[in-house]
């Protein structure tokens, strides 16, 4: 009996958010581990259902570098890395675009539809929602370095994705993007989560990932932060609290939050139902960033 009514209880404490949010977008960023393990990602994907069931109107953006990495090493080709991003010439980009549509962005909207909602993959062999430009990274020196077929964003098909959204579909986007020539570059993920949720001023960014939030102290799992302000951000950036691990990811809340969305979340996507006990409990188990 006590069990039966503590589930009533977690039902009448969701009731309020899941009526603030009704009809609201959420864009959620899969990475880590949730991409290696399947049945973690099914349970998580059972979470972004419900979230559609009762009202939510999700977007899903994936990432997929190992899985990249893994296929690559099959080819008998080594990663190169420059300042922490992969080089990626003619070769890589085809080797990334088949593990990231077909191994990943297939298998999640498959799943999703089997859970009953629909999904639409949108990516480079699709509907393409993302557009970039080259990115070009400086040295010391003020010299550009040269990264190979990586982009950055520069504009999101936001009517598209807004119209997917209230018919009801859940948009499931791989971060290979076009150009404006018809070409094709290799993005960061958590870069297209970030101007995807400025772009569709989305209510929340939520940033799945394999650490509990924003930590004090990286070597304490338990010193995240629940809630930081962009300038609370700016200093933990400026005395070497957040670092490279963590910098793509807080960059794109960042992002999100100067476009216009309300709230983004770093969350730890191992544990189960995080995604909903952050957007639907009091106290939440992440780090949420405001501005």
């Amino acid at each position: 009996m006590e069990q039966a009514i503590g589930k009533a209880n977690a039902l009448i404490e969701a009731m309020e958010y899941i009526r603030r949010f009704r009809d609201k977008i959420v864009v959620v960023k899969l990475g880590g581990s949730i991409l290696d393990d399947m049945e973690l990602q099914y349970k998580l994907l059972v979470d972004v259902v419900f979230m559609a069931t009762v009202g939510m109107r999700p977007i899903l953006v994936h990432g997929g570098g190992k899985a990249i990495t893994q296929a690559m090493n099959e080819a008998g080709l080594e990663p190169q890395w420059v300042q922490g991003r992969r080089y990626t010439d003619e070769r890589t980009l085809a080797i990334a675009e088949h593990v990231l549509v077909h191994k990943i962005n297939t298998p999640i909207c498959n799943t999703i539809r089997s859970l009953g909602c629909r999904a639409m993959g949108l990516h480079s062999l699709s509907s393409c929602v993302v557009f970039a430009e080259p990115l070009r990274l400086e040295n010391g020196d003020g010299r550009k370095i040269d990264l190979g077929l990586v982009g950055k964003v520069c504009d999101v098909n936001a009517e598209l994705l807004t119209m997917l959204c209230q018919a009801g579909v859940i948009p499931v986007i791989a971060p290979v993007a076009m150009t404006r020539t018809g070409g094709k570059l290799n993005v960061n993920a958590d870069s297209v989560a970030g101007k995807i949720a400025a772009a569709v001023k989305a209510e929340k960014l939520v940033v799945l990932s394999d650490t509990h939030g924003i930590r004090t102290n990286k070597d304490d799992p338990e010193s995240y932060i629940s809630t930081l302000t962009e300038g609370e951000i700016a200093k933990m950036i400026a005395d070497g609290i957040i670092t490279s691990g963590m910098m793509p990811k807080v960059e794109a809340c960042l992002t999100a939050i100067d476009g216009g969305t309300k709230k983004a979340h770093i969350i730890n996507g191992r544990f189960e139902h995080s995604l909903l006990l952050e957007i639907y409990t009091d106290k939440g188990i992440g780090t949420q960033i405001v501005k």
